[in-house]
Order: C-alpha cells, then structure tokens, then sequence
C-alpha cells in the first residue's frame, strides 16, 4: 500500500539523499507527489530543497532557522538569516518560548539591489548624447580624476560644524571643481573618473552607516540626493568626453554607501550603453586596477586594508603587470587626509574631499584642506603633471 510522505525535518532530509526517484520508490508514491511535497514545504520553510548532501540542507535550512532537533522551528525569509536563538523551558522540560535573532545577509541585500536597478534601467538605455571628440588627443598621457568621498546628502550647519553644506552645494562645487580641472588637463586619449568611494553620505533614508549604525547628519529628501548625485557624475562624464577620447569610470564602494552605489553605477552603465567612448566599471570587487604601459594604477576606498597592507595586494593580484610595470601607484579616501607613502616599488595616495566637516567630524578636531586633482601619467615615466582645484578657487 502507498504510504504517506514523512514530515519536513524527515522530508528535507532524505530529499538531499535520495532525490524525487529515490523517495517515490521508497514510500510508493507517484515522483509528481513529491515534487508538490517538495513545493509546498519550501513555501512554508523560506528555503530551497534539492537534491544534495545531507550536511549542505541542513546547514541552509538551519541558517534561515529550521532545525527541529535543536527547536529552531522559525524559519526567517532571505535576505535574513538567524544570528542567534534563545530558547526557555518549563519546570516539565517543555519549549515555553523563544527569542530569534536575525541579521541581514549583505551580500544578498547587494545582489537584490543590482537585480532592483538592472531592471529599472533596462530600458532606459542608451539615452546619452553623442559627444564630439577631441582633435588629436595626446595617446601617450592618462588623465585620471581621483574624487575623495564626495558625500552627496550630508548636511552640515556653519553654527555647529564651521561651514554649510547641503545637496546644492555639493552638486554646485564639484561641478566647479570639475570644469576647472578639464580647463586646464591635456586632451587625452583615455581619462578615468575615479569616485573613491562615499559618494553618498548615507546608504538609504535610514540615515545610519550600514556596519556600525553611526548616526548621520543628512540631507531628508534621498531620492533627490540620489537623483543629483546621478546627475552631477552624468555632467561630470559628459564633460570628460570634450576632452578625452575615451573615459573610463569607476566608482569604488564606502562604508557609507555599499548599496547605493549601485544606483549609481548600473545607472550610468544603462544610460551610457550606446555610447562606445565610454566604460563603466561594473565589476562589484574591493580592489581596482588599470594598467596603461608601464604604469600600474590600484585604488580601494581605505576602509578595510590600510596602505602597508596595499603594496602586497598589487602585486599578488596583478603579479604579471607588476612584474612588467615601472611605475605604481595606489589611491584611496576614506580618512579624508592627504597622506602620501612610498614601499618598495609602489606610491600610495589617500586624496582629500571636497565636502565639509560634519558635526560629528568637527567636535573630533578634524581639520583638512578641501581640493580634487587630475593627475595626469606617461605610460613610460609615470606620473608626469599634477592639476589642482582648491574649495577656496570655487567660492570667488
């Protein structure tokens, strides 16, 4: 006589072991039952039952809180995941109640974003105006434009933190700063725009840093700041292209905007999508690098490696360029200092930012300069020319 399937602990289980064949022979039921036995459980779980080794399911379904034996009976929904479970008995031994503890599992929340943005801008693509390139651009220079944590959305008071700052006047300065760095930068045969990271103060409308929660001092109209952020960088790269040939752009993730830059990038990368003068890097790793002759260029945002730990990261990475390169280099943001040190056979750089001090920042005795540069490289001798834009040069 057919019997009836087992429960769900039982069920995921020997699903992993047998498959549908397996189970269909061992309790006489028809595969098509328990493929539907096998649906309906994963609509209630949260979870996805296959057919693969008995420890890869039980450690899936336990991380999203299913594991009868240990009384995890609360199953959460991706993106979360269990972080920890705090069960009480009776005076009997028996369950009386319990606590879960969930986190969110941000390499999925990164994914989900990307997914989000792919399909808003599907079909928005190639809407960019075709730009007239430059006469005779030099092929020999690299331009590179390092933008040190821009922070679109901060607010700062001048009564509390020495200086205003608001949406506007970040996109007004940076746009300045820009245009007077493309005035006076050679026409090149490739440029590269380089956000280090922290191009928006805050990652959603929270208003808190995504890994330590810090609260943040912020402009209260997010998808505005997130609208002339996309904006202010679209003018920038528009820009770029009177001057250069071809304009690569890179935007390197903060600790402030992990997900949000992803609105930027894959937007851009959509908008941009007819226009073969331009490549925007998509790629979602820490590290960046950009060979041009014998000049090897890095970049990161700074928050996860300092710069003693940069040299060794070049060149296990890019072993081959290193091996082949005379010159190279590393930029970062993040500490918003101009500190420059030299290792054995790499010039590691962190670039200051255009943006304010906060009121956080000031109460805490920060006091840099302000200022973007485009530096400029020959791909035989290096770093050749170096153009700067002080904050005093765009208040006149």
């Amino acid at each position: 006589m057919p019997q009836v399937l087992p429960g769900p602990d039982i069920f995921t289980r020997e699903f992993a072991e047998l498959g549908a064949a397996g189970m269909s022979r061992k309790y006489g039921v028809a595969e098509r039952n328990v493929h539907a036995m096998r649906r309906r459980l994963e609509g209630k779980l949260g979870i996805s039952i296959q057919c693969k080794p008995k420890w890869a399911t039980e450690r899936h379904a336990a991380i999203h809180g299913f594991s009868p034996e240990h009384g995890m009976t609360h199953t959460v929904p991706e993106p979360f995941f269990v972080k920890g479970i705090s069960t009480y008995y009776n005076a009997d031994g028996e369950l009386a109640g319990q606590w879960v503890k969930t986190t969110l599992d941000n390499s999925k929340v990164e994914q989900m974003v990307r997914d989000f943005v792919e399909v808003v801008t599907k079909e928005a693509k190639g809407l960019s105006p075709i730009v007239k390139p430059p006469s005779a651009p030099n092929s020999d220079l690299l331009a590179v434009y390092p933008m040190g944590d821009p922070h679109f959305g901060m607010y700062a008071w001048a009564a509390e933190a020495g200086e205003d700052f608001d949406l506007d006047i970040a996109e007004r300065t940076t746009l300045g700063a820009i245009d007077h760095l493309l005035s006076s930068a050679p026409k090149t045969e490739t440029a590269i725009i380089l956000p280090l990271g922290d191009f928006f103060h805050a990652d959603d409308q929270s208003n808190v840093t995504p890994g330590h929660k810090n609260q943040l001092d912020v402009d209260s109209r997010y998808p505005k700041v997130l609208m002339v952020g996309i904006k202010t960088l679209r003018h920038i790269i528009l820009r770029a292209l009177e001057n250069h040939a071809k304009v690569i752009v890179r935007i390197e993730p903060g600790n402030h905007d992990p997900h949000a830059k992803w609105v930027l990038s894959l937007t851009l990368a959509a908008y941009f999508d007819n226009n073969p003068r331009v490549e925007v890097d998509i790629s979602p790793a820490k590290f960046w690098f950009y060979r041009f002759g014998k000049v090897l260029l890095g970049s990161t945002h700074g928050d996860t490696v300092k710069h003693d730990g940069l040299p060794g990261i070049m060149a296990a990475d890019r072993s081959s360029d290193w091996g082949e390169t005379s010159h190279r280099y590393w930029y970062t943001g993040h500490v918003h200092t101009q500190a420059v040190r030299e290792y054995p056979g790499v010039v590691c750089e962190s670039f200051r930012t255009l943006a304010p001090k906060d009121a956080w920042t000031a109460s805490r005795g920060y006091r840099s300069g302000r200022d973007m540069y485009c530096i400029v490289h020959h791909k035989e001798h290096g770093e050749v020319a170096r153009h700067r834009c002080d904050i005093g040069m765009l208040r006149k």
